[in-house]
């Protein structure tokens, strides 16, 4: 088995297109109703789903953040890691946990989007 899809279930389907379109430079195309997705150059769809749309709309998050998963980001090096946490800041997403070098040779940093999903930027950090 392998990932063929990552899926948002949304409430705002507008406010998540606009933010993964615009914020996120992913190709989304949205025709106003409750499914949208792009094929990714990995070969994986990230799609967004509209809650309401589905059987499980009763479910949702603890306290509005959904800490129970994270999509992570690689950006080609460390200080790419702070310009993107920077960008993503101050374009709407909501800091989660500041950029940071980790002892196992990675810098991290993690927002939210305008939902509560998690996205982790991270880079390998070079060894000298």
């Amino acid at each position: 088995m392998e990932i063929g899809a990552i899926t948002f279930i949304v409430k705002d389907m507008e406010k998540m297109v606009t933010f993964y379109r615009d914020v996120m430079n992913m190709a989304l195309e949205w025709d106003g109703g409750v499914f949208t997705g792009v094929q990714l150059k990995s070969g994986v769809f990230f799609n967004l789903c509209q809650r309401d749309a589905l059987s499980i709309s009763g479910l949702g998050y603890p306290n509005g953040l959904n800490g129970t998963m994270e999509v992570s980001f690689g950006v080609p090096s460390p200080e790419e890691v702070d310009k993107e946490f920077d960008r993503l800041v101050t374009a709407g997403a909501t800091p989660i946990k500041e950029p940071i070098s980790q002892p196992y040779g990675l810098r991290e940093a993690v927002v939210a989007d305008p939902e509560g999903n998690l996205l982790e930027i991270v880079a390998g950090i070079p060894e000298n």
